[in-house]
């Protein structure tokens, strides 16, 4: 009786992914709409294959059949994702379970200790800094940072820094510089924060000087955008010597709402911005804006964030092996061409 419950519920998964695989591959509603219905009855299909496994046993050939059924989820989520547009994309890079910076300190790197305040005004906590170790070496972690919940959504200030966090963030990278120690930058913001008292404390003078002062750092810079890179307040920690992306993320001079009432004063235009703006991570690497793609687990990083953390710690492991190999001035000249050699145009005769 219990093997043929068994084999019941396992033709049950298998017609369930076969209705989800044919939706998949058709356009059926709002992307963004069914992508996230289908993520929901994927969620269910693998508590449905864990109760089989849980009645498995020692069943080889049951086992092989399950991680078959393991083997479409994943990829019917890859080929959900696949046919998401910039709009989409922008949705999953800002999804509230997304890993946010804290979340890959707590899982890619060692001894993590926190480090404050800009010494001249107040300590910013939408950017968090300090140092750790990575693979035994040690290094400057800075990162944007935002909040789950409203208390903390508030606390982090939504995750736009002020003037303060920026002067934080530049006291650390000196600090790094000064030790050789390189730094690594997490990006996740929708943008610097826009409000009377940032401008009044110096908002673009903060990071104009990052811009100059990151430029001229004579340790390894490695910028990683791992959810929303939106206008100055990413970039203002983003000059580095390799710019990462994650599969999912977005990055651009401003966010597709903005530019959909720029240019059409019509924010319900924000699907046609965010094709325009070219800020998915594989139109960027197309541009020759950003270094690498970093994959992430199928369906996004928030699937599974351990996954996530895993290609991540690959991909820094690989740059930072390569950048330890060069000479401070290689550094600096191959970080200044780097940058000067973006969005060149040449008239054709």
């Amino acid at each position: 009786m219990a093997q043929a419950s068994q084999s019941l519920l396992h033709e049950m998964v298998a017609f369930q992914l076969q209705r989800l695989a044919a939706e998949a591959e058709t356009d059926n509603g709002p992307v963004m709409k069914a992508a996230t219905k289908a993520e929901q009855e994927l969620a269910k299909i693998e508590d449905q294959i864990g109760r089989l496994e849980a009645v498995a046993g020692d069943n080889q050939d049951a086992h092989r059949q399950l991680q078959q059924l393991h083997e479409q989820v994943a990829a019917i989520r890859k080929q959900i994702v696949a046919q998401l547009g910039a709009w989409q994309k922008t949705e999953l890079a800002r999804h509230p379970q997304r890993p946010y910076t804290l979340d890959y300190v707590e899982r890619v790197f060692t001894d993590w200790s926190e480090i404050h305040g800009d010494r001249g005004f107040a300590d910013d906590h939408a950017i968090v800094s300090g140092m750790a170790r990575f693979h035994g070496e040690e290094l400057m972690i800075i990162g944007q940072q935002k909040g789950r919940d409203t208390k903390q959504k508030i606390f982090r200030n939504f995750g736009s820094p002020n003037p303060e966090g920026y002067r934080k963030a530049l006291r650390m990278m000196r600090m790094a510089e000064k030790f050789r120690r390189p730094v690594i930058t997490f990006i996740d913001t929708q943008g610097a924060y826009p409000g009377l008292g940032a401008e009044e404390r110096g908002q673009a003078e903060a990071i104009a000087r990052n811009l100059r002062e990151m430029a001229r750092l004579k340790v390894p810079i490695i910028a990683v955008v791992i959810g929303e890179g939106g206008s100055g307040g990413a970039l203002a920690i983003a000059v580095a010597d390799r710019v990462l992306m994650m599969e999912n993320a977005v990055y651009s001079v401003i966010s597709p709402e903005g530019c959909a009432s720029i240019m059409w004063r019509d924010s319900g235009k924000k699907e046609l911005a965010a094709e325009a703006l070219k800020i998915t991570a594989t139109d960027l690497s197309g541009l020759g804006l950003i270094d690498e793609i970093i994959p992430e687990p199928p369906g996004g990083a928030h699937n599974d964030p351990d996954a996530a953390a895993r290609m991540l710690d690959e991909c820094l492991q690989k740059h930072l092996a390569q950048l330890r190999a060069l000479s401070p001035e290689s550094l600096l000249a191959a970080r200044y061409d780097k940058f000067r050699n973006m969005a060149q145009y040449f008239k054709v005769e």
